[in-house]
């Protein structure tokens, strides 16, 4: 693995990719740290120390602590990841978008258009009501509250998240892995060692017993090897493919296989439940932000806000009981979207290939969606047993990290990805992979 990681500079396009991709996240960690004018840091810095979990620590956590910066950046790729999951639920449903999805590249394209036209809008108004969120964080969070500090802040962070956009656009094109996950990755990683520094301090002054430590890390470490697991494992189906010829060329009959991921999804999944389910709880905090400033904290309404926000919070039962269900949902309809058990079926026949004891064409499509079927519903639990089950044992050990399963999956299944990239460009330049047998397999690796 060491001399991969060493082949990596050995190969110009690959090693021009590389340091593409770090120079962009440098870009976007400098970013991180430009606040927005008019705005008390140290108010901030003190309301998050206290607040580590919550919508305001989930939203910290997505945005790679660029909230508690009280950045441009605040709003992160959110709003993105909103909009791209609006126009493919509409995909289905609208059949001018479904045409334009399937004209290749131009269709492609324009959708690609609408997204960006979209993200803008949604940046309008959640950066409306991160202005009032900001507001409601005291008297002194903001200097001077004014209708010229609205616009200005709306224009930020809507600036911030356009250019966000276009770094991850330029890593995919440019870089090695997808942009929005790359960048999402890169905002996690980089606040674990403040994380891990807060850890020791409480250590040291007895508030963690060193069992909790050594339990939590323990549990860690197996949690990301059934990441890798879940991430890696598929169902193979013995496909064989009868002797034919073709002009003048004769193809013997060979045997193979059609690997069946449990998870195609990855961390698509997880992203897209975790990106939905934090809408309520953060529309109902600008609510309650506004509704504090007009004096209605003792009204019904304001009650009614408060109970959305603590049940649509990470700690919450009702949260996790619905972000299970967001999660089966899109496992399921991200492989309905990746995986044709019918266009593969018509391309086995056209070549001679045909599964054991099933007929080619209809039966094998059909075949092939009921196994699918099944195993996606086991590695859609799977998936949500790690995203929850981790955050359940960190708050029982009182460890102060917000760093569940959801950021456990995005870490693994992005650096999966990434990994699978370089190695690609490394196995097509003769070099080793990363690993001595075999190869390592991403999401897309089918």
């Amino acid at each position: 693995m060491f001399s991969a990681f060493t082949n990596i500079f050995r190969v110009p396009e690959l090693k021009s990719r590389v340091l593409f991709t770090f120079g962009v996240l440098l870009v976007y960690r400098i970013g991180i740290h430009i606040p927005i004018p008019g705005v008390n840091l140290s108010v901030l810095e003190d309301l998050f120390q206290k607040q580590t979990s919550g919508v305001l620590g989930f939203l910290n956590l997505f945005s790679g602590g660029a909230l508690k910066q009280s950045s441009i950046f605040a709003l992160g790729v959110m709003p993105y990841i909103s909009m791209s999951i609006i126009l493919q639920l509409l995909t289905a449903v609208i059949p001018t978008l479904e045409k334009l999805s399937k004209e290749g590249e131009m269709g492609r394209r324009k959708i690609t258009q609408y997204t960006r036209i979209g993200t803008v809008a949604l940046c309008i108004i959640q950066g409306t009501g991160t202005t009032y969120l900001l507001r409601s964080f005291g008297e002194n969070a903001i200097y001077h509250w004014d209708l010229g500090f609205k616009i200005m802040t709306v224009l930020a962070l809507t600036t911030g998240t356009i250019f966000i956009m276009w770094l991850g656009e330029q890593i995919t094109e440019y870089g090695i892995g997808n942009g929005m996950s790359v960048i999402i990755f890169a905002g996690i990683v980089a606040g674990l060692p403040g994380q891990l520094v807060a850890t020791y301090r409480m250590v040291r002054i007895n508030e963690i017993n060193l069992f909790s430590i050594i339990a939590f890390a323990a549990f860690t470490l197996l949690t990301i090897a059934f990441i890798v697991v879940l991430q890696q494992g598929a169902r193979k189906i013995p496909v064989q493919y009868a002797t034919r010829v073709v002009g003048r060329q004769v193809f013997k009959g060979q045997s193979t296989v059609l690997p069946l991921k449990v998870d195609y999804s990855g961390v698509i999944a997880v992203i897209f439940a975790s990106s939905i389910l934090i809408f309520p709880a953060q529309i109902a905090k600008y609510v309650e932000s506004i509704l504090s400033e007009k004096g209605l904290e003792e009204s019904w309404f304001y009650g009614l806000m408060d109970l959305i926000t603590r049940n649509f919070s990470p700690g919450a039962a009702f949260y996790y009981g619905c972000y299970s269900l967001l999660i089966v949902f899109f496992c399921y309809f991200y492989t309905a979207i990746a995986f044709n058990p019918t266009d593969l079926s018509e391309n086995m026949k056209k070549y001679g290939g045909f599964i054991p004891g099933i007929r080619p064409g209809q039966p094998t499509a059909e075949f092939i969606d009921r196994t699918l079927t099944r195993i996606t519903i086991w590695g859609a639990l799977a998936v949500c047993a790690v995203a929850v089950f981790p955050e359940l044992i960190t708050k029982k050990l009182h460890i102060p990290i917000y760093f569940g399963g959801t950021s456990l999956l995005i870490i693994v299944g992005v650096a999966l990805d990434t990994m699978k990239q370089i190695e690609s460009h490394l196995l097509m330049r003769h070099y080793d992979g990363f690993m001595k047998k075999g190869r390592l397999k991403g999401r897309s690796a089918f």
